[in-house]
């Protein structure tokens, strides 16, 4: 079923947007910061891609999953929506550390400031 990958790849990164959105974690936070370092880490992850396609060590798969739109030679549309869902997600999870911080620091530690027996 063409299509099939891409969806599969859309979906969990449209639960990290209500993720990030429902707790402010990244692009609800700051947005342009955020926008800002989602792109240096898809463009670093498209050059190294890149890289490997150049080089020999990567070579595009064929699977029927799959949409047939290609960036570039060996660089399916589906890779870019990968690397996309690899920058977000890490965004994501440093924003929920980050949330997680500043509700320790706020609440007095992991008890809400009582100490365990």
């Amino acid at each position: 079923m063409p299509g099939l990958y891409l969806a599969a790849l859309l979906v969990p990164t449209g639960c990290m947007a209500l993720l990030d959105r429902r707790f402010h974690l990244v692009l609800w936070r700051a947005p342009r910061r955020s926008a800002l370092a989602l792109t240096i880490g898809i463009g670093f992850f498209l050059l190294w891609d890149l890289a490997a396609i150049a080089s020999g060590h990567y070579r595009m798969g064929q699977s029927p999953a799959m949409t047939g739109v290609h960036l570039a030679p060996e660089l399916p549309l589906e890779e870019l929506v990968f690397v996309s869902f690899l920058a977000y997600t890490t965004l994501v999870l440093w924003g929920l550390l980050d949330l997680a911080a500043r509700r320790r620091r706020t609440h007095g530690g992991p008890r809400g400031g009582r100490r365990a027996p």
